[in-house]
């Protein structure tokens, strides 16, 4: 898990708040909470299974509904975080979505940092998204697709968010794997109090291959689930303004061992990249004849990708060969 907030000041979202004038200080508060501390059911509340200690809650897409939740508070900067472990076998149509917006607040400019999980057929994997919206930029999906090193079916991996004044990051497990400088999205960056949101759904008119595969209930209930619930953020109040003891809260979160990209940061995030994305807006030239200032096109890259975004097929077989010869250099190293 990524080193969070034991050596960072924010307000405690476990109803832990700093005065003003310690802001700055340095705030020891444990990285996971328990449901309640947090959370409220959002939607299909009969789907939502909560486990005895209540640190890890399971939502469902059946046949009667879908499910989520949303957090108790909204905030303004902060990093979020969970461990999910996502349903397994026909998993067509089905979306797993963990992400922070506003919309139910500023309905035609409203902000979102998503991790959009999609299903598949059974054999092929599940494909993870992200996407960056600001100020109701959804005409202008900043949307990136990859494929995952593990089975997120068997077992738990962390999914976070980081969301500063000056950048957003996304991260799996402890790798970054998308930075956004607020200086090159210039107005599209999101700007204000969103709350964090989990839910699934059925998204079979677009989630696999455009629409082509629907969800089939035959193979639910499909189950995801979320544990190490973390949560470190600056809270507001229902006025949207920053509490009291807030203050100071945005440097810190911006100060946070998340979001400094060290060079060792960058490389593990460029090779996540290099071997695991398999859209991108930025090579979109189809959607956007105009790359986006915070593109960072890579030569090397842009052969990979078609003028349509995704990766090119022959890539993609490259990328499997890869990862079958690693993984089989590594078991004879093991023997």
């Amino acid at each position: 898990m990524l080193r969070l907030v034991a050596s960072i000041a924010l307000v405690a979202v476990v109803s832990v708040l700093l005065p003003a004038s310690s802001a700055a200080a340095v705030l020891n508060v444990t990285a996971t909470v328990a449901f309640q501390e947090v959370y409220t059911p959002l939607f299909g509340f009969n789907n939502i299974l909560r486990s005895a200690d209540d640190r890890t809650v399971s939502i469902l897409l059946d046949r009667s509904t879908g499910s989520g939740f949303i957090s108790s508070s909204m905030y303004h900067h902060g990093f979020f975080s969970a461990s999910i472990k996502l349903p397994s076998d026909y998993t067509a149509g089905v979306v797993v979505a963990f992400y922070t917006s506003n919309a139910h607040v500023y309905e035609k400019r409203h902000d979102e940092l998503d991790f959009e999980f999609l299903g598949n057929i059974r054999g092929k994997p599940w494909r993870v998204q992200t996407n960056v919206y600001g100020n109701g930029s959804v005409s202008r999906g900043r949307e990136e697709r990859y494929v995952l090193p593990f089975d997120p079916t068997t077992e738990f991996h962390r999914y976070s968010i980081l969301w500063t004044r000056h950048a957003v990051a996304f991260y799996v497990d402890d790798v970054p794997v998308r930075h956004v400088s607020r200086s090159r999205a210039a107005g599209d960056f999101p700007a204000k109090p969103m709350s964090l949101y989990a839910t699934v759904w059925d998204g079979s008119n677009w989630a696999t291959s455009g629409g082509r595969y629907r969800v089939n209930y035959h193979y639910g209930p499909f189950v995801a689930s979320f544990t190490d619930l973390a949560l470190a953020a600056c809270r507001v109040d229902q006025n949207q303004m920053l509490l009291p003891a807030a203050q100071g809260c945005a440097e810190a979160v911006a100060a946070a061992d998340p979001a400094v990209m060290t060079l060792a940061k960058l490389q593990a995030m460029r090779r996540f990249r290099e071997r695991n994305m398999v859209y991108s807006y930025c090579y979109d030239t189809r959607r956007y004849p105009v790359p986006f200032a915070e593109c960072d096109l890579v030569d090397s890259e842009r052969k990979m990708f078609k003028d349509s975004g995704h990766l090119r097929r022959p890539a993609l077989r490259r990328r499997r060969a890869g990862r079958r010869t690693a993984r089989a250099a590594g078991a004879k190293a093991d023997m």
